[in-house]
């Protein structure tokens, strides 16, 4: 399955990050001030676009790279940059692919990642950059220093964004155990949901340009990150009207996800993708939850028998008030699943209920 540009330019980044013997060999190219253009790929749509060079086929290092960028031409590599396959070579690629570029070397890379499909390097021997093009992405790389700044300010604002996320999880499942959720409430859960996993992708994609430097700021991500509890998927499923629309629980949520920054502030457009009207009034609407939130917080009941306990039950306070006869009656659950269940359930609500009011 081919991957998308996206996850091209994440693969790419690891292979390039600091650390590597790739970005040891790019520095050296930047201090020795004679720019190179880099394939990081060879099959028979390369070669079609090779003209002239040599055949090399040895192992990678930085050294060598170095020396061969010396030269006029291309350098050649395997996709994992373990290999030199060619050098010294004339790329020809499409004249008529577009590019925004203006020097030679940087048109020439833009279109052969365009044309090929194989992430390509150039790097700038007047402008001392590095930049990389995969399909139609142009990602300049920079040094350490100023990315870990930006990735400290990112952290910063995701520890900010987790502690709120903490208090909106609390208050709605408090709100659930006593029946007074609000379109509102659920709005604001799936907002906050997707502003911590908009910021999380943020800092990882930082993480991947660190590499090596970035692994202490990787451990405080992972922190931050742990006990996040069921995505928006979880609460799109317990929440959407399906009456309103056809769309799936995956539409929805790919619906959310791709939100624009200036809609994931409207509460308005959130509750559109569950399938409710966008008004003022129609987020004061009380609306009932499926319980299948709740439900996976408990670890011994699987997806299936929550499926099962919600279709039997119809909703969230159906099950909060379910004994365990009424528990037993689903297939698949017997005496000490269904203790399980109900005990699991009485200990969510108190627990809620005590982080709400104390």
């Amino acid at each position: 399955m081919a991957r998308s540009p996206e996850d091209s330019l994440k693969a790419t980044l690891a292979r390039v990050a600091p650390g590597t013997q790739l970005r040891d060999g790019l520095e050296r190219i930047l201090r020795g001030r004679t720019g190179a253009l880099i394939v990081l790929g060879f099959d028979k749509t390369v070669d079609a676009i090779c003209s002239g060079g040599f055949d090399i086929g040895i192992d990678f290092s930085p050294t060598r790279l170095r020396e061969l960028a010396k030269m006029d031409g291309a350098i050649v590599c395997d996709r994992d940059a373990g290999r030199i396959i060619r050098a010294a070579v004339q790329l020809v690629p499409d004249p008529t692919i577009e590019t925004q570029e203006s020097g030679t070397r940087h048109r020439t890379a833009e279109r052969v990642a365009k044309q090929t499909g194989v992430p390509v390097i150039s790097v700038s021997q007047s402008m001392q950059i590095i930049a990389l093009y995969i399909d139609g992405i142009r990602f300049v790389l920079e040094g350490s220093e100023p990315v870990l700044a930006r990735a400290n300010q990112a952290l910063a604002t995701l520890e900010r964004y987790r502690s709120r996320l903490d208090q909106v999880t609390n208050s709605l499942s408090a709100l659930e155990i006593e029946a007074m959720v609000t379109v509102r409430d659920v709005a604001v859960m799936l907002q906050r949901q997707e502003m911590v996993r908009r910021i999380s992708e943020e800092i990882s994609q930082y993480v991947l340009e660190l590499g090596v430097d970035g692994r202490l700021l990787s451990l405080q991500v992972e922190e931050l990150t742990t006990g996040l509890g069921p995505g928006s998927e979880m609460v799109v499923r317990d929440y959407m009207d399906t009456g309103s629309s056809a769309a799936t629980l995956e539409e929805r949520t790919a619906t959310l996800q791709g939100l624009s920054s200036t809609e994931l502030l409207d509460l308005g457009t959130i509750a559109g993708v569950l399938g409710f009207a966008s008004s003022v009034d129609s987020l004061e609407t009380t609306i009932q939850p499926k319980g299948y939130r709740l439900l996976s917080g408990i670890k011994a009941v699987p997806p299936a028998i929550a499926n099962r306990l919600v279709d039997r039950l119809d909703g969230l306070q159906n099950l909060m008030a379910a004994n365990i006869e009424d528990l037993m009656a689903v297939d698949g659950i017997g005496e000490q699943r269904a203790r399980t269940v109900r005990e699991g359930l009485s200990r969510i609500a108190e627990t809620s209920l005590l982080d709400r009011f104390l």
